[in-house]
């Protein structure tokens, strides 16, 4: 098949059943320049036999077999060296796309010319309920000129997600090993893109509440969340030109690290003492220069972990919830 103009990466781990719907929203596509790396790894989670079914039905699908079962971010890492297309996006098993949603991408390529990092909007689907991405507000304030190096460092405050921005071949590194492996690869291409775009619009639905891991590599943990972070501050450390991005990606992963601490499912119960005071010794760390912490209770949070306070930080939010239960029942 000849260079298309975007590859679709798409790891094949189906926990949920949504590879199918995933896989005819890209072939309804109205723009065509495009090619699907389906990879299929050992894992139980990858059906073979749909993947076989649909590289058969279009040519524009071509399924990448790997033989063991290696977890996402190598089943990327896979993919997208098998990639032809001069622009990578990467995928889930529980994205959708606008039927026109790669059409309104290449037509705002072709208004900016080349970028390193063409980022969009998002939105997400559960039980009926729809919400716009976390994102949205700073999509918007972006403008539509193409930017420069760290022009809008408070994109650097976005969820570091890969399935909501396009990114050039030849600036993806490797995807390191074990959970969140998303989080230094999506920090690494805006902090070293020269030509950055918005397309203020939402492209891909997100079929989850919130967003979990699909699957990590074999031995891999929630806790690998702190090494994905030291990952992109090293990078940031290495640049003195970079500092201004430091305010915005401290906020970042506080909130990111507030975001797993208090999701459930996520910290086992007898490993929370563990992992706040890790979040707290990454706050310690990369605290800025003249940081200013946010308002209200956020501020509150990011302040009890800053001290390491965690009895009075689950204390306080237990007070929050049977608040929130008192107001519910008045």
């Amino acid at each position: 098949m000849p260079s298309a103009l975007i590859t679709v990466v798409l790891p094949a781990y189906d926990q949920q059943e949504h590879l199918k719907d995933c896989l005819d929203s890209l072939l309804a596509q109205s723009f065509r320049d495009f090619e699907i790396v389906l990879v299929v790894d050992r894992s139980p989670e990858c059906p073979e036999r749909l993947a076989e079914a649909y590289e058969m039905r279009d040519p524009r699908v071509n399924v990448l077999r790997l033989n063991a079962a290696v977890g996402i971010g190598r089943s990327r890492d896979a993919g997208a060296a098998k990639a032809t297309g001069e622009y990578l996006l990467f995928l889930d098993s529980d994205h959708l796309l606008d039927p026109d949603a790669l059409q309104a991408i290449a037509d705002r390529l072709a208004e900016t010319g080349p970028v390193d990092v063409l980022l969009f909007g998002h939105n997400r689907e559960y039980r009926g309920r729809s919400w716009p991405g976390a994102a949205a507000e700073l999509l918007a304030a972006a403008g539509p000129e193409v930017l420069g190096p760290l022009a809008r460092p408070e994109l650097l405050g976005a969820p570091p997600m890969v399935w909501d921005r396009l990114l050039r071949r030849d600036i993806v590194p490797p995807f390191p090993e074990g959970h969140y492996e998303e989080v230094p690869v999506a920090h690494h291409a805006l902090l070293t893109a020269e030509r950055v775009a918005v397309l203020d619009r939402e492209c891909v639905q997100i079929r989850r509440r919130h967003t979990l891991h699909p699957t990590g590599s074999p031995g891999s943990s929630h806790f690998d969340i702190f090494e994905q972070y030291q990952r992109s501050f090293e990078l940031v450390a290495d640049r003195p030109e970079l500092a201004p991005a430091l305010p915005f990606l401290f906020t970042r992963m506080i909130r990111h690290y507030l975001f797993v601490f208090d999701l459930a499912g996520c910290v086992p119960r007898s490993q929370r003492p563990q992992f706040f005071q890790r979040a707290a010794e990454h706050y310690r760390t990369y605290l800025p220069e003249d940081y200013k912490r946010p308002d209200g209770r956020e501020g509150i949070k990011f302040s009890l972990l800053a001290s390491g306070a965690y009895a009075a930080f689950e204390l306080a939010k237990l007070s929050h919830i049977a608040r929130s239960a008192v107001g519910r029942r008045a």
